[in-house]
């Protein structure tokens, strides 16, 4: 029971994570209407493949800041000077319109495989985000940070993200239309997100005084 318990939290908390646009679920997105659905889930794999490894950093990570609380408070402090920095950057760059470029015209499955593992390795998001999941649910005593709950969770981390890029593959077919192609859009969407993590930071550190 405990493990299914860890294994939901996993894929609940992933799914949470992948569903604003962003990189990868609007390329899954992109590749299925230009290419077709099974080249999007080809592509969908390979960043799954990725989030396996990086979840399991995570939450090896949160193994190891669930017994030295200490290092838990100077992270807070490093985290929110870089979301706070990364907040700026992308409302900075929504204020810019984004220049149409041709994208490169990839037509191996394997190819797609690839780029979905090149470019989820490229996306580091989720370790910290991950990390900071596992070190909340720890203390408040919802998981237990031992190997078979670890790779539970890894389990249902993957599972929920190949889950939402599912949905992205076969449902968003409006992707094409402006607002949600927009990389104005998703800059200001991604700026929103770290803002609010950035205030709740600053919450908890003002909390520790």
């Amino acid at each position: 029971m405990e493990i299914t318990i860890t294994f939901c939290l996993g894929l609940i908390f992933a799914l949470i994570g992948v569903i604003p646009p962003g990189l990868l679920n609007m390329t899954a997105a992109k590749i299925s209407i230009k290419e077709g659905h099974t080249r999007g889930l080809v592509f969908s794999s390979g960043v799954c493949v990725v989030v396996v490894f990086q979840t399991f950093v995570a939450l090896t990570f949160a193994k190891y800041l669930s017994k030295h609380p200490d290092v838990v408070n100077i992270l807070q402090r490093v985290a929110f000077v870089i979301f706070v920095l990364i907040t700026i950057y992308f409302l900075l760059l929504a204020k810019k319109e984004a220049k149409p470029h041709k994208e490169r015209v990839v037509k191996s499955k394997k190819s797609r495989f690839f780029q979905g593992i090149l470019l989820s390795g490229l996306n580091l998001f989720p370790i910290p985000y991950q990390a900071y999941m596992g070190t909340t649910l720890a203390a408040a005593a919802l998981i237990q940070l031992d190997t078979i709950n670890i790779w539970s969770y890894v389990a249902g981390a993957t599972m929920g993200t190949f889950i939402m890029l599912y949905v992205y593959v076969f449902f968003f077919t409006k992707i094409n239309s402006h607002k949600i192609k927009s990389q104005k859009n998703i800059n200001l969407i991604i700026g929103a997100i770290t803002g609010i993590i950035s205030i709740v930071t600053l919450i908890n550190i003002i909390k520790d005084f």
